[in-house]
């Protein structure tokens, strides 16, 4: 039996933690702790329990998995009487699916097991796959730990997709900074071609429906492409979270040696785009960033 603790229940953490609940075995239970109740009704009527601090997911959880935005965001809940700390009295295995930097986890971990005197682990399992990909279970999970705890982390997360263990502690994150690279330069590209071919009078969801069938389809343009056409950059995935990904590509480039060519203008691009105000946009607002910096063609 084992009890599942999830905290951060947005758009990809509700979700998984529904896929987890449907396949629980007997006796096993997942524990929902959030800033708010809303939207997790319906997981509560399915069998999850909500929980009113950390500390109460601490105290009975064998496993927490954060889903959260940040390392800064699992920190925040670790101190004082209600946190994290406050609720560990047995071994515990904590889970970091936030998007970070491979040595964040490696400090966050180191940390954790000397204020916890090594009862709590740290397993990496940052996903890929989108809210699509999380309402769907079929998210790609990157694991990062040592074999036996990983191991624990691949079978509870194999609810939500396809979990693999790919190496140490942090080794997730470096997977994950090497797809958020090729999402990137897969939405600046989709982007800039959807402005030029409009531009130039082309149909773009024919062209983006012919182009999918050779070399330039992916998983990136099936599904971004309806907001290119529609010019919907509605909030989903926020573009600002690409800064820090990036960053964390370039910081793990720096520490293996290796010169690197496109990580830099990518991060121009998101930055900039997020410093004048796109960023909480989904990350097909490149789209929108690319119009309002060109030349408005003449008559």
């Amino acid at each position: 039996m084992t009890t599942t603790g999830f905290i951060g229940l947005g758009t990809m953490g509700r979700p998984m933690a529904r896929h987890v609940l449907a396949a629980a075995k007997p006796g096993d239970r997942v524990l929902l702790r959030n800033i708010d109740r809303d939207g997790l009704e319906p997981l509560i009527d399915a069998g999850a329990e909500w929980t009113e601090t950390v500390r109460e997911v601490a105290e009975a959880s064998d496993i927490i998995i954060y889903m959260v935005p940040a390392i800064a965001h699992i920190r925040a809940t670790l101190d004082g009487p209600d946190g994290l700390l406050a609720g560990v009295t047995k071994p515990l295995l904590v889970v970091v699916s936030s998007t970070t930097s491979s040595q964040e986890v490696r400090d966050l971990a180191a940390d954790l097991a000397r204020d916890t005197d090594g009862l709590v682990e740290v397993v990496d399992a940052p996903v890929s796959g989108g809210a699509e990909g999380a309402e769907t279970g079929t998210l790609s999970v990157m694991v990062g730990g040592d074999d036996a705890p990983a191991a624990r982390v691949v079978d509870v997360l194999s609810a939500t997709g396809r979990a693999v263990h790919l190496g140490p502690l942090g080794a997730g994150q470096i997977a994950k900074a090497c797809n958020q690279l090729i999402v990137a330069a897969e939405i600046v590209a989709n982007a800039e071609a959807a402005v030029l071919a409009e531009r130039s009078g082309l149909d773009v969801a024919l062209l983006f429906d012919l182009l999918g069938d050779g070399y330039a389809g992916s998983r990136i343009l099936q599904v971004k492409a309806p907001r290119f056409v529609a010019h919907d950059h509605s909030p989903s995935g926020p573009a600002k979270f690409l800064v820090k990904d990036l960053r964390a590509f370039a910081e793990e480039a720096e520490r293996v040696g290796m010169n690197t060519l496109s990580v830099e203008p990518l991060r121009a691009v998101f930055t900039q785009l997020t410093d004048e105000g796109l960023g909480d946009q989904d990350t097909a607002v490149v789209q929108a960033f690319i119009e309002q910096h060109s030349e408005v063609p003449s008559a």
